[in-house]
């Protein structure tokens, strides 16, 4: 039987910001453009939410994951299709996704999620790096997350992650769906 605190509304955050050194390449002319994140700033701030999802580079996995405390996980979601550019040898197909569980997600009829996502990139969606619903979904599994949780998406940017998040709640824990009895 879960605790009073385990079933308690949690305070969860969603943090998918320009990856370190692109916020001006890639945003300078978005409204919401304020230069580059400082993202021990970032994670200071996130330290204040019971659970979160951080995204990141894997080119800046070695200066952002020593800015994270000890009890998060690292995830990744694998890119299938991505965007290759002409001048990169290694095509950048994967991103590291930092996790800070709200709660232990649930686990039920022995299904049991895996630390990686394979799906392809958004296209046309507004913004460089708006995230695909399914990612969005994943991540709100990992972290733990319950329908009646409030979340806040720190970088709005396209609005899919909110999005996502009012379509995960209609419908509920993917494992919910995948497990219900007919």
């Amino acid at each position: 039987m879960a605790s009073e605190n385990e079933r308690s509304v949690k305070r969860l955050a969603y943090a998918d910001p320009p990856y370190p050194s692109q916020a001006k390449k890639h945003y300078e002319d978005h409204p919401d453009y304020a230069g580059e994140v400082n993202h021990a700033a970032l994670l200071a701030h996130l330290a204040g939410y019971d659970g979160w999802v951080l995204h990141t580079a894997s080119v800046a996995l070695r200066d952002v994951l020593p800015l994270c405390p000890p009890d998060v996980r690292l995830m990744a979601w694998v890119k299938p299709f991505c965007a290759f550019k002409r001048n990169v040898s290694v095509a950048y197909a994967w991103e590291p996704v930092i996790v800070k569980a709200a709660r232990k997600p649930t686990v039920r009829h022995r299904v049991v999620m895996r630390d990686y996502i394979a799906e392809p990139i958004t296209m046309k969606r507004g913004l460089t790096g708006a995230k695909p619903e399914a990612v969005c979904f994943w991540a709100f599994e990992v972290m733990g997350a319950e329908r009646d949780d409030d979340l806040l998406d720190l970088f709005p940017g396209s609005g899919a992650v909110t999005c996502a998040w009012q379509a995960w709640r209609e419908q509920g824990s993917l494992l919910d769906a995948e497990n219900a009895t007919p």
